[in-house]
Formats: structure tokens, sequence, C-alpha cells
């Protein structure tokens, strides 16, 4: 799949965002490497800290349906540049992600750059880095 079609599912789910605090919707699309693609938007709650971002719903839609393995990520929101996930997101990404999994950053005018999980979140904290050395 590419880059243009991931952005396309993306910004599809974008207008689902349940943002009433914010107003800000931001729509993500996770390729795994079966081809099949997770769609995520951001959903918000009166209690802040308990709001998920679209990348982070997207994610665990996956993993709760058995995806291990991705290909890339696609993330957009109706900003000047393109989205920068949040630090929580970029943590996920580097315990699910292989580090240099792409991931394509977006806005709605159509701007997209592309990094890297390593780029993104660099020396990221991994399940190497627990007490007993064991990775998941």
């Amino acid at each position: 799949m590419m880059q243009t079609d991931l952005m396309k599912h993306a910004k599809e789910i974008w207008h689902q965002a349940y943002v009433p605090y914010s107003n800000f919707n931001v729509g993500a699309a996770l390729l795994t490497k079966s081809g099949k693609v997770y769609q995520g938007c951001n959903i918000e709650n009166a209690a802040y800290p308990v709001t998920c971002c679209a990348e982070r719903v997207a994610i665990f839609k996956a993993i709760s349906e058995g995806e291990r393995e991705f290909t890339s990520l696609a993330v957009v929101a109706d900003t000047d540049r393109p989205v920068p996930p949040c630090g929580s997101c970029r943590q996920v990404m580097s315990e699910f992600f292989n580090p240099n999994m792409e991931v394509h950053i977006g806005n709605l005018k159509g701007d997209v750059k592309t990094m890297t999980v390593e780029e993104l979140l660099p020396f990221s904290f991994t399940p190497d880095d627990l007490s007993d050395g064991q990775s998941k």
C-alpha cells in the first residue's frame, strides 16, 4: 500500500474523533504486514488523562485482534505542519514497532513528512531495559 493510500485511511477516520473539549481531531491508519489497515481516532474524556490518541487507538485495536507485525503508520490532523505524535504515542510505537518502521505524519493540506520510529523517539526505553533484560 502506498503512503498516499494510508494517509487517505487516516483522513477517513479523522471525522470520527470524539473531541468535545479540544476540538482537535486526529486520525491514524496502521498497516499490518498481512495488508490489513486498522484505523483510529482520538477519543477525549472529561477526565483529561484518560483521553486516548488516534495512534494508540489504531495500535491497540490491531494488538487486541492478534496483529504483531506492522509495516507503516499514517497520522493526520488539521494543523499547519505535519502533526507530530505525542510522547506517549511515541513510547507505545517503540514497544510494538520496528525502530526502522516508517511513520507518515501529515495534515489536511496534504503536507507529509516520513520518519522512522527511531527518529521520532531516539534512545527509547524498551523491554530490554527492564531489570531481567528479557524482551517480549
